[in-house]
């Protein structure tokens, strides 16, 4: 197989306005230590969150009381909340690019509840 295609994409998703938004504002954001700290916390509690929900378990409510909290907190700054959206846009772009590239190659990887996420 090829892989000089897939390296013209790898350099095409770091041109992308997705990637580039996405960089700069990373770069801005995660210098501050104690937001790097929230937004890890942020994802851990997202992912339990998740798992619980996919297992169809009720969420720990100290959890999402912590959870919320920690939203609530990174949203209300602006370039936190614009970093995380330009984050959510990235990955909405290499998960479309991912359906492509699997539904090219004819395996079978249900998406089942991400489908229009």
């Amino acid at each position: 197989m090829e892989y000089s295609q897939a390296h013209r994409l790898a350099q095409e998703i770091r041109a992308s306005e997705e990637y580039q938004t996405y960089h700069a504002l990373k770069q801005e954001v995660l210098s501050d230590e104690t937001v790097a700290a929230l937004i890890r916390e942020y994802r851990k509690l997202s992912v339990v969150l998740q798992v619980a929900s996919m297992r169809g378990q009720a969420a720990d409510s100290e959890d999402m009381q912590r959870f919320s909290g920690i939203s609530t907190l990174l949203f209300s700054k602006p370039e936190v909340s614009q970093y995380l959206l330009a984050e959510m846009r990235l990955q909405q772009a290499l998960g479309d690019i991912f359906k492509i590239l699997t539904e090219a190659a004819d395996l079978d990887m249900p998406m089942d509840g991400l489908d229009g996420v």
